[in-house]
């Protein structure tokens, strides 16, 4: 409530000077952790292209292990480097090293947790440190797509420097 008081001294010109002020405040908040889908030339990307994979079955020696290689489409590969915008539920899986994964399926549905593949997740680089995200938020983010075919430490799907659209 202490917020409002100096409010309600204000009158005519000041009171509407005072209002601008705040609202410009909010507005720059939000506008510096967000981006708008009609500020951005990018992409809409679709789960339905990054389905557009196949993988080999691979074996690494270093790891003595079997592991799946993807092998990626013509279609997905199309907006590879692309900046691009793509939809899904949010999987914080570390929220102190801002590991952060979008899913084409909510969390008990995912690719950790479900039966879906590989390809219905895409690992989440901000490019800055945002707000606090919940589990199976349903959210879209902008970014540019990097394709993974050989680190099996990564995900196939990378979005660098993406950020939360609003």
């Amino acid at each position: 409530m202490v917020f409002y008081l100096p409010l309600l001294r204000q009158t005519g010109k000041d009171y509407l000077i005072m209002l601008k002020s705040i609202t410009l405040v909010f507005i720059s908040f939000f506008a510096a952790n967000s981006v708008n889908l009609s500020d951005v030339d990018a992409k809409e990307l679709s789960w339905a292209t990054l389905a557009d994979v196949e993988y080999k079955d691979v074996y690494l020696e270093e790891l003595d292990a079997w592991f799946w290689q993807p092998e990626f489409g013509d279609a997905v590969k199309e907006y590879s480097g692309e900046q691009v915008y793509i939809t899904g539920y949010m999987v914080p899986v570390d929220v102190s090293t801002d590991y952060f994964v979008l899913s084409r399926y909510p969390f008990a549905q995912c690719f950790f947790c479900g039966n879906a593949g590989p390809e219905s997740v895409v690992d989440l680089r901000m490019k800055k440190e945002g707000r606090k995200f919940k589990q199976d938020e349903r959210l879209t983010f902008t970014g540019k797509l990097r394709l993974n075919e050989t680190d099996v430490y990564e995900l196939n799907y990378i979005l660098e420097e993406a950020i939360e659209n609003k």
